[in-house]
């Protein structure tokens, strides 16, 4: 660090102690924000929920809200830091994360991000998704679907194409179910690229080793948006705070602030409470509706990867037996958000989403909430369009603590945290609002992995119908009812047989059940073939299925 920063950042910490007591300036009167450094990383109190929605307006706040305290994180400006003090809020300066954001990178040259070689960059990413592509031509595809701000306008940077990796097993023809996954729509939020980028090369190199990565590519598909905002990343890779795209042609705002905020620049419930009509906040909307690129590209795909399965009025749900699912990665905060953003008024798949919200925070442990509810208004999100214009289950995932999240959360809490979550959500894609209140089925074993022709071999498994995290609310647990397995195929395949399993205490009467069942092996071709096991709750539910590899000799 220069010495400049330091003493920048050292003046800040000594009215670290005074600001988190008192509410009025700490520094002398007309130098405060001369001591102060460029980016503070503050807590702010809120008197009300309209106090917090119009703070959303004009302030750059994070997902991490405190509801009990009335607390909410912001990246602030000096200026505006001195302006919540002038107005008797208890601001307090939080100042490890003011330091990183405030910290010069190194200059010496590493893989990934400088300072952060855990994240890859723009070029990284390109690189690395062509090449999972061609390692696995049969199953991934590296596509073109728009272009960026920078690329369609002349004379500034050359920009990008906005791409997505699709995988799912070519030879095997659709249609098919689709998970949809996409991150860093805020260009600062590094760990959500790397987990997105991740997640895709785990199940692709996973395929035909792990039974549960080749069923779901044999019978799903997954795309990945790894970078939904390019030009601003490139931007946010050099460490400047930019969240927003790079359209330098609304108002006269520096680096960091010019641009359209992309997650408030959709079509569906644009120009609302939480999107900025200011060319220079952080959250500003656009001149209209889906009036970027990277917006217009982004929702003509989601249009053609799922079906409308929602009616045209507010209140109409969609369906049951709805197909497919969308996940949109952010940072920060820690919650599983769900539409609606625009009001705290349920929506009308409320009961559903909250669901799936909970079995998503089982494995993350964050809070499964909707998103006005819990947080601050927040209108023209991607999760909005998908849900609200055709029916998809849409969720935003608030991850860690900071922006530049460090290394060594990302790789010890954020992925084993997330990449889980993740596994069940394309699990979950084919019936997302019905699967997720059915029970799980984990921990398969057989009594034999090889075996010759004519065989017999003990499948077991156990139904748990109490995987639901806890933040937020509790979900309510059935009894195990039943419980299934099917051969070389998933149970929704045409002509496929279903085999009952028993209880391995003579009774389904409990909430968690061991099952087994005898399979015959008599008639099987040689080779390798693939067991699926589902569970069903007492209420008819029936849950995900999990899958194991065996061996005919």
């Amino acid at each position: 660090m220069s010495s400049s920063a330091a003493g920048v950042l050292a003046v800040a910490a000594l009215a670290l102690s005074p600001l988190s007591a008192h509410a009025g300036p700490t520094v002398p009167k007309g130098e405060e924000a001369s001591v102060l450094p460029s980016s503070i990383v503050a807590r702010v109190p809120f008197r009300s929920r309209e106090d917090l929605n119009r703070m959303a307006e004009t302030l750059d706040l994070t997902a991490a809200v405190d509801n009990e305290k009335k607390t909410v994180e912001a990246l602030l400006t000096p200026e505006q830091y001195q302006a919540l003090v002038k107005e008797g809020r208890r601001v307090e300066i939080l100042e490890e994360q003011t330091r990183q954001m405030n910290a010069p990178r190194p200059d010496f040259s590493i893989s990934g991000i400088s300072g952060y070689a855990c994240y890859r960059t723009m070029n990284e990413t390109n690189t690395t998704m062509a090449q999972l592509a061609a390692t696995y031509p049969n199953l991934a595809e590296w596509k073109d679907i728009g272009d960026t701000w920078d690329k369609l306008t002349a004379g500034g940077n050359p920009g990008d194409d906005l791409r997505v990796l699709v995988l799912t097993n070519k030879s095997i023809p659709g249609p098919k179910p689709r998970f949809f996954l996409m991150g860093a729509i805020h260009a600062r939020e590094y760990t959500t690229a790397e987990l997105a980028a991740r997640f895709a090369e785990q199940v692709a190199s996973r395929y035909g080793t792990d039974a549960d990565a080749t069923w779901l590519l044999d019978h799903h598909e997954l795309h990945v948006v790894v970078q939904s905002n390019p030009d601003g990343r490139r931007i946010a890779e050099t460490g400047l705070s930019k969240r927003k795209n790079t359209n330098n042609t609304q108002g006269s705002c520096t680096t960091t602030t010019y641009g359209v905020d992309l997650n408030r620049n959709s079509s569906f419930d644009w120009g609302g409470a939480g999107a900025s009509t200011s060319y220079c906040n952080d959250t500003y909307r656009g001149r209209s509706s889906a009036s970027e690129p990277e917006t217009q590209a982004l929702e003509n795909y989601i249009l053609s990867l799922f079906p409308d399965q929602r009616g045209p009025n507010s209140t109409d749900p969609a369906p049951a037996d709805a197909t497919g699912l969308m996940i949109s990665l952010h940072s920060y905060g820690g919650y599983v958000l769900y539409p609606w953003g625009s009001t705290t008024t349920a929506p009308p798949n409320a009961t559903q989403l909250r669901t799936l919200g909970r079995k998503f925070n089982y494995f993350n442990g964050y809070q499964a909430c909707q998103v006005a509810s819990c947080l601050y208004a927040a209108t023209g999100s991607t999760d909005a369009f998908a849900y609200g214009r055709l029916g998809v289950a849409s969720y935003t995932f608030e991850m860690g603590g900071a922006f530049f999240e460090s290394c060594t959360t990302f790789e010890n809490t954020i992925v084993p945290k997330n990449m889980p979550a993740l596994w069940y959500a394309f699990k979950a894609a084919r019936r997302p609002y019905q699967v997720a209140a059915g029970p799980d089925s984990i921990s398969l074993t057989l009594s034999a992995s090889t075996v010759p022709a004519g065989t017999t071999v003990t499948l077991t498994a156990q139904a748990n119908d109490t995987r639901y995290g806890t933040n937020g609310g509790t979900e309510a647990s059935q009894a195990i009812a039943a419980a299934r397995y099917t051969l070389d195929s998933p149970s929704w395949v045409a002509g496929t047989p279903t085999y009952a399993m028993s209880p391995t205490d003579g009774a389904f009467n409990s909430t968690l059940e061991s099952v087994r069942a005898t399979v015959f092996t008599s008639g099987l071709t040689p080779g390798r073939h693939t067991l699926f096991v589902e569970s069903q709750d007492a209420s008819g539910n029936w849950g995900v299925p999990t899958a194991i590899f065996f061996n005919v000799q």
